[in-house]
């Protein structure tokens, strides 16, 4: 059985069993998490999924560093671009988010090291018995949202920062009756 939020969709199915909950540690990977859940407010996750790979050929694959440096120009051409959400914020977010993920690499080392220190370097298991269990946000979502915000970030607000900590596997928030539960939880050192 899975997580019942997937539903029958199979590009779906393949995000959750393949991805979400596991936890991540590549700086790009996570960049393009960040930036996906970002554009996903007031959407569905699917309609994002849908858009993925529009998003990475448009985005540079979610290099920071080439994000960075797009110009009003760029920001043009991808309000021109049906292969993302053509949304001025969120793609002038993006590039903001892209300068603000590179200040933190430089002071940290790498945005992995900097995000991990909000779980003490392992993810927290959760053990929902179901879909209704689950929250929107925690003080811990609270907390990255107000530390990315003082870094410089947009759309990162507490509910998107749970859903990506969530998806970058800070949270096992697997149901307990999903298949996908034990075998995430399996992923960290952390007791359940």
């Amino acid at each position: 059985m899975r997580c019942a939020w997937c539903g029958a969709d199979p590009l779906y199915q393949a995000y959750h069993d393949t991805e979400w909950g596991v936890p991540l540690h590549d700086d790009q990977a996570l960049f393009e998490l960040l930036t996906l859940e970002g554009a996903q407010a007031g959407l569905s996750w699917l309609t994002v999924l849908k858009k993925r790979e529009g998003y990475r050929k448009a985005f540079a694959n979610f290099d920071p560093a080439v994000v960075a440096r797009f110009t009003d120009a760029d920001q043009a051409r991808l309000m021109a671009n049906p292969g993302i959400v053509r949304n001025r914020l969120k793609i002038s977010s993006t590039i903001d988010n892209a300068r603000a993920f590179l200040a933190i690499q430089a002071e940290f080392g790498s945005f992995d090291a900097w995000l991990w220190r909000f779980v003490d370097g392992q993810p927290i298991q959760n053990r929902l018995a179901s879909l209704a269990d689950a929250q929107a946000s925690t003080p811990l979502s609270d907390a990255l949202s107000k530390a990315l915000k003082q870094r410089g970030f947009r759309f990162v607000g507490t509910t998107i920062c749970y859903a990506f900590m969530q998806a970058a596997g800070l949270v096992n928030d697997h149901t307990t009756d999903c298949f996908r539960h034990a075998e995430v939880a399996a992923l960290s050192s952390r007791p359940l």
